[in-house]
């Protein structure tokens, strides 16, 4: 839903969640986890900086969100909302991959020398849909930061917060 009266400072101010996604999704999660990829081998422990710095954006943007209702003007809270949403989901995944990789470790006792190519195979499927949620919340955030710029608040929002009286819908 698009709404009229919405000043250019609240659209800058609501695409600021999803850019923070946005730089955690493509900055850390493609960009670093691609360049860390290539020293997994001698330091494994290394890739542990990816899932750290990612869980640290998430929880800021999350707890932001829930400080945003006291702060920000109805369209700024809406999109913080939106972040924080698909931000709980993409730390459910991440934790489902955690899991997984701690599985695949426990399943050698725990020594990364011991891990033989079909556990790297199932290392790699446990991952996928991890890999996956990013590009998919990629597109999705990038969608986000055009509905800010054009004052658009989803359907669901709007009816789980309705906007104030002097908030106009178009049309």
């Amino acid at each position: 839903m698009i709404f009229e009266n919405i000043s250019e400072d609240a659209r800058k101010k609501a695409r600021h969640p999803h850019e923070f996604l946005l730089i955690n999704l493509i900055t850390n999660h493609i960009l670093l986890f691609v360049g860390l990829l290539g020293m997994a081998k001698q330091e494994p422990w290394l890739l542990l900086i990816v899932p750290i710095i990612s869980i640290l954006i998430l929880t800021y943007l999350v707890w932001r969100a829930a400080l945003s209702r006291k702060r920000d003007a109805w369209f700024v809270f809406c999109h913080w909302q939106l972040c924080a949403r698909r931000s709980r989901f993409f730390i459910g995944m991440i934790v489902l991959m955690a899991l997984g990789i701690v599985a695949i470790l426990v399943s050698v006792g725990g020594d990364v020398a011991d891990l033989r190519p079909g556990h790297y195979a199932i290392g790699g499927m446990v991952m996928l849909p991890t890999l996956f949620s990013v590009l998919v919340l990629i597109i999705m955030e990038s969608d986000a930061v055009h509905k800010a710029n054009i004052a658009d608040v989803p359907e669901w929002l709007v009816k789980k917060f309705p906007p104030p009286e002097d908030v106009k819908a178009r049309g």
